[in-house]
């Protein structure tokens, strides 16, 4: 059996998954996959790190009063991998780390099991580069936490199969999440490198004595996020003008290249900038950061459910 005959595209979830490494973003992969009825396993070879994410995805049952599929504790990745049609990977954000498991994964798991990345910066022609399974390789890059905001980046490195790409999107949005595939590698993909372009100002502005945090979060909060959860850059710069986006950059080019010139340099990360945008932040969040999460989490859903009942026309 070839590497392209091994993965046919079906539009279903996964039967078996497991899940490796159950940090912040592994447990949330397991809510998503349990969500979807399928059968979960939880590896980490951290013991502590496997019991927390277990007893997390406990209280989340309890707290959403639902079932779903079930949740497997491994005490081995061969326990973990065996049978599964797909594989989530969390491991550290290192080149070497990524590496070293992903050899591991290629040598346990079934031939025709696909092994996605959650990584968010790495490119998957390097991690996955002479592996005898590097065609079956691709990242599936989630938003934090993943079982609440459902946009997955999929992309494969230069030798994965197209297949394993199509299958991935397909399996992502059989679990509930938002597939969206991109063309080529860039650093961060498209959310980080988005998110950082805005932060990267943010930054700026205050390291500039423009505003304050709270100012600029409210910025957001209250006037471009509201748009954004509804329309991206372009759906909103189209809605902006009654000839659409070609009227709204053609009449605005000259602001909007006068500006984008304006943006702040850089900024230097030192201690004493990073304790100014804490101070400023923790003066505008003052219940307890878990308190905090948990109303997002809970506001998200709300949004996300509000957009699925009222589709875009």
């Amino acid at each position: 059996m070839t590497g392209e005959d091994a993965i046919s595209v079906v539009d279903r979830p996964p039967r078996a998954v497991a899940v490796v490494g159950v940090g912040v973003i592994g447990r949330s992969w397991l809510r998503v996959f349990t969500r979807a009825g399928c059968e979960t396993r939880a590896w980490d070879p951290n013991a502590d790190a496997l019991t927390q994410a277990v007893s997390w995805h406990s209280e989340e049952l309890q707290r959403d009063n639902s079932t779903g599929g079930t949740l497997r504790r491994c005490d081995s990745l061969e326990e973990a991998l065996d049978g599964v049609e797909y594989v989530q990977e969390n491991g550290p954000e290192s080149l070497a780390q990524k590496q070293r498991i992903y050899a591991a994964l290629d040598r346990v798991a079934a031939r025709d099991t696909i092994l996605a990345s959650s990584t968010s910066a790495i490119d998957m022609s390097e991690i996955a580069r002479g592996l005898a399974g590097e065609w079956r390789c691709v990242v599936a890059h989630p938003v934090n936490p993943p079982h609440v905001v459902p946009v997955v980046e999929v992309l494969g490195g230069q030798n994965t199969r197209p297949a394993v790409v199509q299958q991935t999107s397909a399996f992502m949005r059989a679990v509930g999440q938002k597939p969206v595939v991109l063309n080529t590698f860039v650093p961060g993909f498209l959310l980080n490198r988005l998110q950082v372009a805005l932060l990267r100002e943010a930054i700026s502005l205050v390291e500039r004595g423009v505003a304050d945090a709270q100012a600029i979060d409210a910025v957001v909060q209250h006037g471009l996020g509201l748009r954004w959860a509804l329309l991206g850059p372009f759906g909103v710069a189209n809605t902006n003008a009654d000839g659409g986006v070609r009227e709204y950059l053609q009449r605005f080019s000259k602001s909007l290249e006068l500006l984008m010139n304006d943006l702040g340099d850089t900024p230097r990360l030192d201690a004493a900038l990073i304790e100014r945008i804490g101070q400023q932040t923790d003066a505008n969040n003052a219940a307890p950061l878990p308190e905090i999460r948990r109303w997002r989490d809970r506001m998200v859903q709300e949004v996300v459910w509000l957009k699925d009942e009222n589709p875009q026309p």
